[in-house]
């Protein structure tokens, strides 16, 4: 995956000017951290406008895009500071770096853009091949986008990060036998219960995650569907779909016991269902077995509450061995992706390093435009002293080519050695001169 584990870690357009372009990217995700650490650096999508301001208003960062699910959190930035990013990192979350840096991968320049390539098309998911992290991450974009932190090097990337993620899924079969998360939370229902046609289902949560849940479940017709919600009105939008009911998350503990499946996706910073709680229902439930799936992160349910019994708890890490299920029916297309990206990788890298020129190049015009001016002002200054025009024009234009062939002119002068050699030579490719 070209990872390192170690320290550091459309469109408001940032002016680029006098600024090299140096792309980094760093995070933790499934494969290189716990859930308990994953919901600690979580960000929730009502503070990531304010969050990816704060980061680009701390120099040296120019650019940033923050990606933040239920398996990752990841920075896509434009800076020349890495170690400042992973700082605010830390002190945003009001955490140790200690406690947070043996999880993360850091990947500069060409490795962050083979990452964005490969996350983009579902090589670096829990599932592999999955799609619902190309929404997430187009949705990371606009949220760049709308707090004015996506400039011209990351509005690139994700460009061309897109374009790739749809040639990878239209020329491979990277998606095909896909198990995804909510069927793999239906699989290990069914490992608890005979049949989830005699069970009653409740869906924290009305995100897209818990649709593409409610969609699974409700396919093997379960006695009864609730949906709990914040607010009520989406709640009843879901329930509505699937002919269930809808509660308020107030009310979860006069119907929580009432349920044997509980599948549950919240934004919530802090868990909503605590251990005490589930004590209580598992006492009203008579001790009938429970089954509890928590896919968000930061997690909705206390850890402790896995420790009673009847109660069956699963994390979104633990979905992670029945998701890998017909993985192996996928390998031979992950492998025509990897060498797509790779091709693109280069690609990439070219336009990059073309665009490391421009400031040299703007200096080099704007060089020559001093020239140009100072020779035109002469011009006009004598032709008003009546001066015959054509003379005026052949100073001006001998004036300028002296002007332009001192500079590489003086230098080979003064140059010895490897240098003189070396320098003559890109000159004679430069002005295509071949003396006898």
């Amino acid at each position: 995956m070209g990872m390192r584990l170690g320290p550091v870690i459309a469109t408001p357009l940032i002016d680029m000017h006098n600024f090299s372009m140096q792309l980094f990217a760093f995070g933790l995700n499934h494969q290189t951290a716990p859930v308990s650490i994953r919901e600690k650096v979580a960000f929730h999508v009502e503070n990531l406008n304010q969050a990816l301001q704060d980061l680009v208003g701390r120099r040296p960062v120019k650019e940033a895009a923050i990606l933040s699910t239920c398996n990752r959190t990841e920075i896509y930035c434009n800076t020349r500071e890495p170690e400042d990013a992973l700082e605010w990192l830390a002190d945003y979350h009001r955490l140790p770096i200690p406690d947070i840096q043996p999880y993360l991968y850091t990947l500069p320049q060409e490795e962050a853009v083979k990452h964005a390539f490969r996350v983009a098309s579902g090589l670096d998911s829990m599932v592999l091949g999955e799609a619902q992290i190309l929404g997430q991450m187009k949705q990371a974009v606009k949220t760049a986008e709308e707090a004015g932190t996506l400039g011209t090097l990351l509005h690139k990337l994700f460009q061309r990060t897109f374009s790739v993620a749809k040639e990878v899924r239209t020329t491979t079969e990277i998606g095909a036998s896909s198990v995804s998360m909510a069927a793999a939370a239906v699989r290990l229902a069914e490992r608890i219960f005979p049949s989830i046609s005699e069970q009653r289902v409740l869906f924290i949560g009305a995100g897209e995650m818990i649709e593409l849940c409610a969609s699974h479940f409700a396919a093997k017709h379960p006695k009864a569907i609730t949906v709990a919600n914040r607010t009520l009105e989406r709640a009843n939008l879901l329930a509505h779909r699937y002919r269930g009911h809808a509660i308020t998350l107030n009310q979860l503990p006069d119907y929580l016991a009432a349920h044997d499946i509980v599948v549950t996706c919240t934004a919530s910073p802090l868990p909503i269902v605590g251990k005490g709680l589930m004590e209580r229902v598992v006492k009203a439930r008579k001790h009938s077995p429970m089954f509890m799936v928590d896919i968000a992160v930061p997690r909705d349910v206390e850890p402790e509450v896995g420790e009673l019994d009847d109660v069956f708890l699963y994390t979104v890490d633990d979905l992670a061995h029945v998701v890998k299920e017909g993985v192996g029916n996928r390998q031979a297309a992950a492998e025509e992706a990897e060498t797509i990206i790779e091709n693109r990788v280069a690609d990439f890298m070219h336009w990059m390093e073309i665009r490391s020129a421009v400031p040299t190049i703007r200096a080099i015009h704007d060089h020559a435009e001093r020239y140009r001016r100072h020779e035109l002002e002469r011009a006009q200054r004598l032709l008003a002293t009546g001066k015959d025009p054509r003379e005026v024009v052949e100073q001006m234009s001998r004036a300028l080519s002296n002007k332009f062939v001192h500079i590489p002119s003086h230098a080979l002068n003064h140059l010895t050695g490897e240098e003189r050699a070396q320098l003559e030579a890109w000159l004679k490719r430069l002005y295509n001169v071949h003396p006898e």
